[in-house]
């Protein structure tokens, strides 16, 4: 399983060559294609995976969460591949599930009683932009914004405290193999 994981990761991930000949990110690019925001180091991969579910898991668009992920990678330092390959956390499977529980806790926070039913029918229609300003000023949308906002906050600790221990660990097995313990 963790060599085809890695063989597919190594022909999908995004790469600087990517990025060096790319028109739109000219004004960008020495900072884009900066060696240390590809390098996975002890510093850069607890952020990227850190900013990579921030964003995957608060924005819940499909394409933006990327760019995003990338781009706010740049200002914090962090991993840009990982970045973005941890927002695909928040995919077609696990939408439904963040929803619901975005709109729960919102309405716990907030002390609200909206229903997730509301911005599905939405989805599901595809409604007009009337119809989505409509539920943006309903009860609804502070709730599922709130809890979208914590949730991904949290994640984002817990995941970057996950990738801190689990490279510390690795660090570890490292220096006693090599006899030092």
């Amino acid at each position: 399983m963790r060599n085809r994981f890695t063989n597919w990761w190594h022909q999908h991930a995004p790469r600087r060559e990517m990025f060096e000949n790319s028109r739109i990110l000219a004004p960008v690019a020495h900072r884009v294609l900066a060696p240390e925001l590809w390098r996975f180091t002890r510093r850069s991969v607890p952020r990227g995976v850190a900013l990579g579910l921030l964003v995957g898991i608060f924005l819940m668009i499909p394409g933006l969460q990327v760019a995003g992920a990338a781009f706010l990678a740049l200002p914090f330092r962090a991993n840009i591949p990982l970045a973005a390959a941890m927002t695909f956390l928040s995919n077609p499977a696990t939408t439904p599930f963040i929803l619901w529980a975005s709109v729960y806790i919102g309405n716990m926070a907030l002390g609200r009683s909206s229903e997730i039913a509301q911005f599905m029918e939405l989805v599901n229609h595809h409604a007009s932009i009337s119809r989505w300003m409509q539920w943006l000023f309903s009860e609804a949308a502070p709730a599922l914004v709130f809890g979208l906002a914590l949730i991904s906050i949290a994640v984002a600790v817990i995941g970057y405290f996950i990738a801190d221990g689990l490279w510390r660990s690795h660090l570890l097995r490292k220096w006693k193999a090599r006899g030092h313990a």
